[in-house]
């Protein structure tokens, strides 16, 4: 089994690239570092009773004044930025993969729908994608997000802003999936097997689940994976003007945020180190949803 994988093509191709395997490599250390920052990092920083005020803007170890407990530093409230850094990996990567698996099922239901019955249901799906499309991305998650701040009270906002954040970004990024899904449906309705399908009387429900749909998602990993790094873009964004996760869960657009603001007095790692730590995620990700694309592209193989 494990051989039969190593000589895979998709296998093959990704050994000979040496930018993907440096960007797998790069992503499964932010994953790690994401994934095991409860037992790796030095501190807890939602932990309020651990922060100590006396020991915030604390340069990084390396500089003078810093201490060997806090390598990166502390923040303005006494925070270890790289705990900090490690948990905001975490919420910025959370919502990442949760907002594209929303847009991935979203779009491609609508998409299988629309190109499948066609008629008024396609006609419909597609004129909101085209309204949408009219609109940058940003600005629809900034609709979204303050149209849920206007009908929830604070609290409860503040309670369901992960969940929040998740829905609006995932309804910005629908469109992505349902126009890819909704053309290769339409090649696909009109082969062989679905009419064969059809004959023996398979419901419409069976055919786009067993016979449509395998044969569409190939361009939909494709997309996914594309979508994780602007998605973690888009929350870094929102959270950086304010509107995305409360300050007592930073992710890292939060912590860029807080650290602008004493950027100019010399306090620069609060915001340089969490800011280093997105393009690396995002630069991680990049090139997997490259790489996938050209692999799974018959013509360049």
């Amino acid at each position: 089994m494990l051989r039969q994988l190593w000589e895979h093509d998709l296998a093959w191709s990704f050994r000979r690239s040496p930018v993907t395997v440096a960007a797998a490599l790069l992503a499964l250390a932010c994953l790690g570092g994401a994934l095991l920052a409860p037992w790796i990092a030095p501190q807890d920083p939602f932990d309020l009773a651990a922060l100590d005020l006396n020991e915030a803007f604390k340069p990084p170890a390396w500089s003078e004044g810093g201490l060997a407990r806090y390598p990166l530093g502390t923040d303005n409230q006494g925070r270890d930025v790289l705990s900090t850094i490690l948990y905001g990996t975490r919420l910025s990567l959370g919502v990442g993969f949760a907002s594209v698996l929303f847009a991935m099922v979203l779009g491609v239901s609508l998409g299988l729908a629309a190109g499948y019955f066609g008629g008024r249901l396609d006609a419909i799906v597609m004129r909101v994608a085209d309204v949408q499309l009219s609109f940058p991305a940003i600005l629809i998650a900034l609709l979204i997000d303050g149209v849920a701040r206007v009908a929830l009270a604070q609290e409860l906002h503040d309670a369901l802003a992960v969940y929040v954040l998740v829905l609006a970004i995932g309804l910005s990024k629908w469109v992505d999936f349902a126009r890819t899904v909704r053309g290769s449906t339409l090649v696909e309705r009109g082969k062989e097997y679905v009419q064969a399908a059809r004959i023996i009387g398979r419901s419409p429900l069976a055919i786009l689940g067993s016979h449509v749909l395998p044969n569409v998602l190939g361009p939909v990993l494709v997309i996914a994976t594309l979508n994780i790094g602007i998605a973690i873009i888009t929350e870094a964004t929102l959270s950086f003007l304010g509107v995305g996760v409360p300050p007592t869960k930073p992710s890292l657009g939060t912590l860029i945020r807080v650290g602008n603001d004493f950027l100019f007095s010399g306090q620069w790692w609060i915001t340089v180190f969490p800011g280093a730590a997105l393009v690396a995620l995002v630069l991680s990700v990049n090139p997997l949803g490259d790489w996938l694309r050209d692999a799974l592209n018959p013509k360049l193989r």
